[in-house]
């Protein structure tokens, strides 16, 4: 009987001297205590070596998905076929592919893999002209090759080292910011007048730690710094400072302060430079769409990258402003609109009232991105460049809404009627100096006599309802008023 050995150095095929021995399985193990005895039970027919570690991890990888390479076909077809004895092998999947394909038995049983763990436990003494440090090498890294290849890895695309550089870009800002702002308070009181010329906190730090003391401002040269306008304006400013003078020891710490802010300075620039990289190689559609700031924001807010492709485009557009949603929901309010991607340069640069509509659309083309590079296997940004043209395209009809007329045919210029200043002449009129009250016509005499005659008669009849209230209201034999 023939076994069939993969080792990460090569194809090993062992024949078995003593099939008599494998009838005893519990026992089997003390065949292989020591070479000696083991070469006593197997001895190697041939041994196939592989040239390199990419040669190994792909007939390893045919081996994983039970098929079978060049490799392994013709050692098979040269040796086993020659020797017309039945094969042990260690997969019985690989086994059920042997005999489909080249019609060899194959065995696969509990004394096979007892044979096979004691032929690795003595594999240095059973293969020769293979040294352990070669073996265990080799092995090694077939291992992480073969480890990368089953979960889809890459070493580039490892997602922990955007959470850790952004939060750590996040630290350095605020540590820089305090040190500057210390900085500029301690110099000014020796030299207050610089922190108003001087804008700049690099080239405040750098001026400061060329210069020091401020007599020294007379006989500096500043021109690398700063333009002649502003070192004439910082040098006649020092002479007539009214800053209090300091001593040596002082001009020393701030010294070391400001060599700490420019090197902190410098290697956040580094540092941002190596977020960038890293962003264009996990997420360059998202980085594409949203900057690599706040897509590494978004990933480190989630976890990871692919916790992130698992959120909905409504999440993501509030991811960031919990506290404010949680707060709104708390008190029946309007739920926020938009959370980090507010600080995304296609929701800045739109206008107030349409914000809200433009972080909802680059939300749901961001989750997009998202999820094409978590899961996709093609690296180019291309997908995210069609899709920011998209959003950009769209911002311009939002924000040119007024301008243009949207049909269904399409879009069209709205002509913006002229504007023609109309002059009126107007003319005097001498009627409106007049302020008198006008009278209507005078009636004639017979009108006035009928009204007069209307009005006795009202009263007569008046008069009448009063004297008869009266009679009912005043008992009799009192006088009447009326």
């Amino acid at each position: 009987m023939l076994v069939l050995f993969e080792t990460s150095v090569g194809y090993a095929i062992f024949k078995v001297l003593n099939e008599k021995k494998l009838q005893e399985v519990d026992s089997l193990w003390k065949e292989f205590e020591t070479p000696e005895k083991a070469n006593k039970v197997v001895k190697l027919k041939h041994f196939e070596k592989f040239q390199d570690t990419a040669e190994a991890l792909a007939a390893f990888t045919a081996l994983m998905e039970g098929k079978i390479n060049k490799q392994l076909k013709k050692v098979l077809k040269k040796i086993v076929k020659e020797a017309h004895e039945p094969l042990a092998v260690a997969d019985a999947k690989l086994g059920g592919v042997i005999k489909e394909k080249l019609n060899l038995s194959c065995i696969h049983s509990p004394v096979v893999n007892e044979l096979m763990r004691g032929i690795r436990s003595q594999m240095d003494g059973l293969i020769p002209g293979v040294e352990p440090r070669e073996m265990a090498a080799m092995c090694l890294g077939l291992a992480h090759s073969l480890s990368r290849y089953r979960l889809k890895f890459s070493a580039d695309k490892v997602d922990t080292m955007i959470v850790q550089a952004i939060s750590l870009l996040d630290d350095l800002d605020k540590e820089l910011n305090n040190y500057i702002m210390r900085c500029r308070e301690w110099y000014g009181w020796h030299f207050p007048e610089l922190g108003k010329i001087i804008s700049d906190n690099l080239t405040y730090c750098k001026c400061l730690q060329k210069v020091g003391d401020r007599k020294n401002y007379a006989s500096a040269k500043l021109s690398e710094l700063l333009p002649e306008e502003v070192e004439a304006e910082v040098k006649a400013a020092a002479e007539i400072s009214m800053g209090t003078e300091v001593s040596e020891e002082d001009i020393c710490n701030i010294l070391h302060l400001c060599t700490q802010v420019i090197e902190i300075s410098e290697y956040r620039t580094q540092l941002y430079e190596y977020l960038q990289n890293r962003m264009m190689a996990i997420a360059p559609n998202v980085t594409v769409m949203v900057g690599e700031l706040v897509g590494a924001r978004l990933i480190a807010h989630a976890g990871s990258l692919l916790n992130l492709a698992k959120h909905a485009a409504s999440t993501v557009q509030i991811l960031g402003a919990e506290k404010a949603l949680f707060r709104a929901l708390k008190s029946r309010r309007d739920t926020p609109k938009y959370g980090l991607i507010y600080h995304a340069s296609l929701v800045g640069q739109t206008s107030p009232k349409h914000k809200g509509k433009i972080s909802r659309m680059l939300a749901a083309k961001t989750v997009l991105a998202i999820r094409y590079d978590a899961f996709g296997e093609d690296s180019s940004s291309a997908m995210g460049v069609e899709n920011r043209a998209k959003l950009e395209a769209r911002l311009r009809t939002l924000e040119d809404r007024g301008i243009r007329k949207i049909s269904g045919t399409g879009k069209a210029l709205a002509k913006a009627e002229k504007y023609e200043h109309k002059s009126e002449v107007k003319t005097y009129d001498p009627s409106g100096d007049s302020t008198l009250p006008t009278f209507s016509k005078k009636r004639r005499i017979e009108q006035v006599d009928k009204e007069d005659e209307v009005i006795e008669k009202k009263a007569k009849k008046a008069k009448v309802k009063i004297k008869a209230l009266w009679s009912k209201v005043v008992p009799s034999g009192v006088p009447s008023v009326v």
